[in-house]
């Protein structure tokens, strides 16, 4: 192997498709267990790699130099080999910093709390030092030394400036975990996650919606790639690429989430915006038919609404974990806090806005199959679908004016 990625679990990981479009070379990912590990390091049969959880301080007793910033983190996340000789760095100080920049949350003179103990967080530690951080907080899940329990967090909150996560808690395929409640937190003006898959955190929509700055992984990811990238290749590259990249992966691998009562044209919208954008197009209604067997009418009126809201959820959650998809949902999806929530992690919502005028009545939805029932739904679920969504879109437009303006909007967004 000549560049890649060791660690213990990497399906999650976007490393491949960043080395190897600012890299120019063939990246690889490597799972390695305990013992696989030592075999590989033992080897040494590889040009230059990166290291990932659990092994950023493992790899230090096969180095025969450690650069600065990694000596006093005590965490490697970049080796090269020079003729059998293996030369360790961090870059991951570096992306750090550039995310924080880039989503301008400064920890000056301010308290910080850092959620975990591994290799990320002493570089979180390492870094909010270096930007003279008046008072840093560990928590672990264990009473350690200068460290409390997250069954202590509520006592200190008040006071905490900036939170930093550095666990993997709510990583991908564990996006329904929730590592800690913000109510507690009265003084934060920013939240910074490590993780990066989904794109956003649970942690990261609650500051979200608390209107707090705050940001997911992927920016720190791509910065501390392009940085390991220079290692490898000995050579400066331009900064530019990393928002660059950045903007890119975000607008390819964010769903487009279509939301609005039934018979507003979501699946006809979908699929064609789909095939114009060229992602995939998944319609939850059609996923939950295949589940049940029938119709989606019949099951109701066999089993119940609460029956049918159940299957729709599980069908949510596996949906929402993927990306690069454009997805049709059903007109009562958003109803339950937790799909909106699983929507969002990977997903902008786009609300298609259409005059109850404009909707149609039909026997294939139950719950709408009359006039005065789509009335109904339509005034108890407008102002809900106004508070979720993330754009708000002309439905009474035709199709192609529609599917235009998602995407000449899409291109607009700033990330």
């Amino acid at each position: 192997m000549k560049y890649g990625l060791i660690g213990e679990r990497l399906g999650h990981s976007f490393s491949k498709e960043i080395h190897e479009q600012i890299g120019g070379y063939e990246y690889e990912l490597v799972e390695l267990n305990e013992q696989e590990f030592h075999k590989f390091m033992e080897s040494k049969n590889f040009k230059a790699i990166n290291v990932t959880i659990p092994y950023k301080e493992k790899v230090i007793p096969y180095l025969s130099y450690i650069s600065k910033e990694a000596s006093e983190i005590k965490a490697v996340n970049t080796i090269v080999n020079k003729d059998g000789v293996l030369y360790g760095y961090n870059t991951d100080c570096l992306g750090l910093k550039e995310m924080l920049n880039h989503f301008n949350i400064d920890v000056f003179n301010k308290k910080v709390m850092i959620l975990g103990t591994g290799g990320t967080s002493k570089t979180s530690h390492q870094v909010v030092k270096d930007l003279k951080a008046k008072d840093v907080m560990f928590v672990s899940l264990k009473k350690e030394d200068n460290t409390i329990t997250y069954d202590q967090v509520d006592e200190y909150a008040k006071d905490i400036e900036v939170l930093f996560n550095t666990t993997p808690c709510e990583m991908y395929p564990n996006n329904d975990k929730e590592i800690i409640s913000l109510d507690k937190f009265s003084s934060l003006t920013g939240v910074v996650d490590v993780v990066y898959n989904p794109l956003r955190t649970n942690l990261v929509l609650k500051a979200k919606n608390k209107s707090i700055s705050c940001c997911s992984g992927l920016f720190m990811l791509i910065a501390q790639a392009f940085y390991a990238i220079e290692i490898f290749l000995d050579k400066k590259l331009d900064k530019q690429i990393i928002s660059d990249l950045y903007n890119q992966m975000i607008n390819e691998k964010e769903n487009i989430v279509l939301i609005g009562m039934p018979s507003c044209g979501k699946s006809t919208m979908g699929k064609k915006l789909a095939k114009k954008i060229n992602k995939t197009f998944v319609d939850v209604d059609s996923e939950i038919e295949k589940i049940i067997k029938t119709d989606i009418a019949s099951f109701i009126n066999q089993n119940g609404e609460e029956a049918f809201r159940k299957i729709e959820s599980e069908v949510i959650e596996k949906i929402s974990k993927q990306n690069n998809l454009v997805i049709a949902t059903g007109g009562g999806s958003v109803l339950k806090e937790r799909n909106v929530n699983f929507l969002k992690q990977n997903g902008r919502l786009y609300f298609l806005d259409r005059d109850l005028n404009n909707l149609m009545v039909t026997s294939s939805r139950p719950l709408s199959s009359t006039y005065e029932a789509l009335e109904k739904r339509y005034k108890e679920r407008y102002p809900l679908y106004n508070k979720v969504c993330d754009v708000k879109v002309n439905g009474n437009k035709g199709i192609s004016a529609i599917v235009n303006y998602i995407i000449q909007e899409k291109k607009l967004w700033k990330y």
